[in-house]
């Protein structure tokens, strides 16, 4: 069961727990092709399956950076925050892609509430590794330590 955050001192007192797991979201080819688009990196190994076929992988694999931005839309699905006047993506800190996602994968979300401190304006800052499943796989697809300021 995912935790809910309705105040400062809630998200405070999780330091060093586990958050909740998010849905299952398919990586189709469209997806990979529609952030190809988006971010003008068309190289075959994500857009090209006939020759991605013969690549490395066997088939297309989705841009590092899909998975990334994934954690976007993992965050409100492994913890609720209620109350919440405005959120803030601060930034990231450690980022890395362990292994690659072959067209259709499945990843979610899975998360750890690393840090958290009292910000000078009243809200807190929270850093969450996010770590980004492959259903089935040995290793993540993504692990990122995101950082958002929430203000309650």
């Amino acid at each position: 069961m995912k935790p809910v955050f309705g105040s400062v001192d809630d998200v405070l007192s999780y330091v060093g727990k586990p958050l909740g797991d998010s849905e299952w979201v398919t990586i189709d080819q469209k997806r990979i092709n529609l952030f190809a688009d988006a971010t003008d990196d068309h190289q075959w190994i994500h857009v090209d399956p006939v020759k991605a076929k013969d690549g490395p992988f066997g088939a297309c694999i989705a841009h590092g950076y899909l998975s990334l931005s994934l954690v976007a839309r993992f965050l409100p699905e492994i913890a609720t925050l209620k109350n919440l006047k405005m959120g803030v993506n601060y930034g990231t800190d450690k980022v890395r892609f362990p292994s690659a996602v072959k067209v259709g994968s499945r990843l979610r979300g899975k998360g750890e509430m690393i840090a958290a401190e009292k910000t000078k304006d009243g809200g807190v800052q929270a850093t969450i590794r996010v770590t980004v499943e492959i259903e089935g796989g040995e290793r993540p697809a993504c692990v990122a330590d995101t950082i958002s300021r929430y203000y309650f």
